[in-house]
């Protein structure tokens, strides 16, 4: 609502009295329509909000109304726990370790050949509002260099301390207000041109929520370690249902867990009560964001568009929000590697709970759909090596994967698959006979707050998570149907079912290989960085975000990285 709060009750009473939006669509002359897309893509939002536990922790109104009228996938991950990386998955189709978008300052090339740049080549009016975020070169020095520097030496928190600051009062709705400028302009696209088209229409909103808010202490370009909202958003918080996580020792944590937790600034001591807080505060801004997500399926219905648009709701990646002694993601933990997955609109199953393990690599292919053609897709000439990193990825379309709303080609071999046939409710011996979907996703993480490269396999009640060479650092593995809080690695008591999985993994990516791959770019790309500097590098790299940590022994922290480098005298 321009200039106002959400939608009222008494407007979402009037959506939810309504039959299915779409029932009453009708075919136009000459054949069913090619639907509308619309794509709501959040920031760290724990896509266990959407099913578990039931959103008694807090009101999330639009996301119950996806669900009754549509489908909520109980498994979907990200590919990368961050944001850059993440957000090249999904608009690439393509892991991580494909497009080499080893952090947030790599992602895609500028022009990649996303899915919405076929879908305008292919007649849909395309619009986009908001954080995007998936191409390469964006985001601080600091957070650069921080995954450049992971392997170091060095100990030293790289963030604020998690913290909560309420603004505001009761009537303060629009506390993110940049994502509510954003809403508002696709709120307005969609009633001022939206509804003069001929043609079919993609559009994306990308908001920055719930992403905490920046920690102007911090320094350089600052972290981002504040959970603020109001206390109108507070208010659909069930404080006494928010549960305070259990956390292993100090002494007994993984030790990639326990680099991810200094470095975030979480080894010093939490009261219960600010637990409690960080949680209620990160779930009322999940309530803002839910808001938004109204927003748009309003505009829709008050148009009559949403009984011939896909509408598809999802998030880059989770917030631990103090989940195993941390914040943020970068982990892959279920906190932060879980994310939402809602899907509703014209062919789509109502009330339907997918369990199938899927991925953000899922959305490239579930957009199109093929038909006899030769597709060039390439915008640029891709070069041969490009081609044998990418493993021929894009570089052929002789063979095409079915998906089902654009009815556009398909390139052959990408990471992920069509999630139309489970929208459809179809069995799963129903599910793209030709290529069916494997039982697995795959998620890896490569950049800051971690000093291993990680990769976790998700399949069945397991999830595995390698580290590095496979060999320098212990694996994890946690049965999530008698841990669904990964509180216990059974690796040790199951070597068996590690063997079998790493197995598994190594068909799928050569992880060792690309582990040393991010090593040796790490290294080039700090020495690159360095040089440009040239006298001033001491202080530069002295007053990034960890300086709280480096003024106090400079000479000591320089040393460990000419260590590194092996430039040490």
């Amino acid at each position: 609502m321009r200039g106002g709060g959400p939608l009222g009750r008494a407007g979402l009473a009037l959506l939810l009295m309504a039959a299915a939006p779409w029932a009453g669509a009708r075919p136009r002359p000459g054949g069913q329509p090619r639907p509308s897309v619309v794509l709501v893509a959040c920031d760290s939002l724990d896509g266990r909000l959407t099913f578990y536990p039931g959103n008694l922790t807090v009101d999330l109104p639009f996301i119950n109304f996806m669900k009754r009228y549509g489908t909520v996938f109980l498994n979907a991950y990200t590919n990368s726990p961050i944001c850059c990386p993440s957000r090249a998955a999904m608009w690439s189709g393509l892991f991580t370790h494909l497009t080499e978008s080893w952090n947030n300052f790599k992602g895609l090339d500028p022009e990649y050949v996303t899915w919405m740049d076929l879908m305008e080549k292919h007649g849909y009016r395309t619009q986009k509002f908001g954080k995007l975020d998936y191409t390469s070169g964006h985001h601080s020095v600091s957070n650069r260099v921080e995954a450049w520097t992971r392997d170091v030496d060095f100990l030293l928190r790289q963030e604020g301390r998690p913290m909560v600051k309420l603004t505001g009062d009761r009537k303060h709705v629009r506390v993110m207000e940049a994502d509510w400028r954003n809403t508002d302009k696709a709120v307005n696209w969609i009633k001022e041109e939206v509804i003069n088209l001929t043609q079919p229409f993609v559009l994306y909103l990308g908001l920055n929520l719930p992403h905490p808010y920046p920690s102007p202490y911090m320094g350089e370009n600052f972290g981002s370690s504040t959970f603020l909202t109001s206390p109108y958003w507070l208010e659909k918080v069930a404080y006494e249902t928010i549960k305070i996580p259990k956390w292993s020792s100090l002494s007994e944590m993984h030790p990639v867990d326990y680099y991810s937790s200094y470095t975030k600034n979480c080894t010093g001591e939490f009261t219960k009560q600010e637990v409690r807080n960080i949680r209620a505060f990160y779930y009322a801004m999940c309530a803002e964001t839910d808001a938004m997500l109204g927003e748009i399926i309003s505009a829709l219905r008050d148009t009559g568009l949403l009984k011939t648009t896909i509408v598809i709701f999802t998030a880059d990646h989770g917030e631990l929000a103090l989940e195993h002694r941390q914040f943020y993601k970068m982990s892959m933990y279920e906190g932060s590697s879980h994310v939402p997955l809602l899907v509703m609109g014209p062919g789509v199953k109502e009330q339907q709970r997918v369990p199938n393990v899927v991925s953000l690599v899922d959305m490239y292919p579930t957009m199109l759909v093929p038909f006899s053609c030769n597709l060039n897709v390439k915008k640029r000439q891709i070069r041969q090596d490009e081609c044998e990193n990418m493993k021929n990825h894009l570089c052929h379309l002789l063979s095409l994967q079915a998906a089902y709303i654009a009815r556009i080609p398909v390139p052959q071999n990408l990471s992920g698959y069509s999630l139309i046939p489970l929208l459809r409710g179809k069995a799963e011996n129903e599910v793209s006979p030709r290529r069916p979907r494997p039982s697995w996703v795959l998620s890896e993480f490569h950049g800051c707050n971690v000093n291993s490269s990680t990769y976790m396999l998700r399949t069945g009640k397991w999830k595995y998570i390698a580290y590095s060479d496979g060999r320098s650092v212990l694996p994890q593995l946690f049965d999530l149907t008698a841990d669904p809080d990964e509180l216990t690695n059974v690796a040790i008591k199951f070597p068996v079912t590690v063997h079998s999985l790493d197995k598994m993994l190594r068909s799928i990516v050569n992880y060792p290989k690309v582990s040393a791959s991010v090593q040796e770019y790490n290294k080039r790309q700090f020495i690159s960085w360095k040089q440009s500097l040239g006298q001033n590098y001491s202080n530069v790299v002295a007053n990034l975000r960890w300086h709280q940590d480096w003024l106090k022994e400079p000479k000591k922290y320089e040393n460990a990285i000419d260590k590194w480098l092996g430039q040490s005298k």
